[in-house]
């Protein structure tokens, strides 16, 4: 009787001992903690991209076509909102004729690259606000020569045109696939309305494919033309005005 009863005592404080820790694994505690980041415009000048294949991580640098042995282009602007690069347009040289002629501008080519690409103009919105932009341009003139004799009549026409990111944001939603420029009138091709536009996009003037013959320049038969250069300018101005629903899509 005194084995059995030693036994009893044995197993019920063996059942208490285990019943206790059953209690203690499943007691638990919770302590919460932050995980925080901010995001600021950023100021950094922006490096063109491949019009084609706009990835920021694989930058590339642009031959001038007007001068393809010259330094390289302008920089792009400085600020969150910026112009980063806009390609000049070489119609090349010419026999002088009394028919009306359609001239080619060469396409874009690359110091680190043997692509050809289309021209483009490159923008970045790096407000961190997708409120939206435009992008407009001016002729500043019509071509003239050195001693300002006008080639009259000349008029640059950019077709094909076409918007690519692989910014997250909505693509600009007013994109002109074709506009004529008027000497020292505002074309308002591009515009990004609210709620787009944030990241960095090309315009691109046709395709690789296409590339020599999307942007032109016409000339009349009857213009007067000497044997020099004629040459002139164009100013791109990105500026923080959003678009407008009514824009009109020429």
């Amino acid at each position: 009787m005194k084995k059995i009863k030693v036994l009893t005592i044995t197993a019920l404080a063996f059942a208490l001992i285990t019943s206790g820790n059953t209690a203690l694994a499943n007691t638990s505690s919770t302590y919460d903690t932050n995980a925080k980041i901010k995001f600021v415009p950023n100021e950094d000048v922006t490096p063109p991209v491949d019009p084609e294949d706009p990835n920021p991580e694989t930058p590339v640098e642009p031959v001038d076509p007007t001068d393809p042995e010259g330094p390289g282009p302008n920089p792009g602007t400085p600020g969150p909102l910026s112009i980063d690069y806009a390609s000049s347009f070489e119609f090349g040289e010419h026999k002088i004729t009394s028919t009306t002629e359609t001239y080619y501008a060469a396409p874009q080519t690359f110091r680190n690259s043997d692509k050809i690409s289309p021209l483009y103009v490159q923008v970045t919105d790096n407000r961190g606000t997708e409120s939206g932009w435009t992008l407009s341009v001016v002729q500043n003139g019509q071509f003239a020569t050195a001693d300002n004799e006008v080639l009259n009549g000349a008029e640059i026409t950019v077709n094909h045109a076409a918007v690519k990111s692989i910014a997250a944001s909505s693509k600009p939603s007013h994109a002109q696939e074709s506009f004529t420029l008027t000497p020292e009138a505002k074309s308002t091709p591009l515009q990004a309305s609210k709620g787009e536009g944030a990241g960095t996009y090309t315009y691109h003037f046709g395709t690789s494919e296409t590339a020599d013959s999307s942007v032109s320049l016409e000339v009349p038969g009857a213009t007067t033309k000497y044997a020099k250069n004629y040459s002139t300018t164009l100013t791109w101005t990105l500026s923080d005005t959003p678009g407008n629903e009514d824009i009109n899509r020429k």
